[in-house]
């Protein structure tokens, strides 16, 4: 058992294990940013074009659907079938939204790497390092 978590500790202590779970933490971080962005602003926007909450588009296949102004809220008949295809929509959208922002951050990581290897690369132009003869 001793030789297991001897393992386990080198596993873990390993730079791709530590990059790995610092790389899911900051890609829960974003989520929750790009989510919010989605939830909050995004979609509001887009209700106020469409005058309607998309989450709320519902095909009752069958039953009824009616409106309770006590409670605000849409009420279902017993044994109705409902096809909820806003939240389809909606998940379509926050899938999107999350896509480009990916791809704008990873665009943006690239972009920098270029220009610091660039800099790398006037650097050691511009100063030779010593080699075993010059010294």
């Amino acid at each position: 058992m001793k030789k297991f978590f001897h393992e386990f500790g080198t596993f873990i202590s390993k730079g791709n294990a530590l990059d790995l779970a610092v790389g899911i933490i900051i890609g829960g971080a974003f989520n929750k940013i790009v989510s919010s962005l989605v939830k909050d602003i995004i979609m509001p926007l887009i209700s106020l074009i469409f005058q309607t909450d998309i989450t709320q588009l519902v095909w009752v296949m069958r039953g009824t659907r009616t409106w309770d102004g006590a409670t605000s809220t849409y009420l279902l008949s017993e044994n109705a079938v409902v096809l909820y295809y806003g939240s389809f929509i909606q998940t379509i959208i926050d899938f999107l939204i999350i896509a480009l922002a990916i791809f704008v951050a990873i665009k943006f990581i690239n972009k920098f790497k270029e220009k610091i290897d660039a800099l790398k690369e006037i650097i050691s132009k511009d100063h030779p390092e010593k080699t075993e003869e010059q010294a």
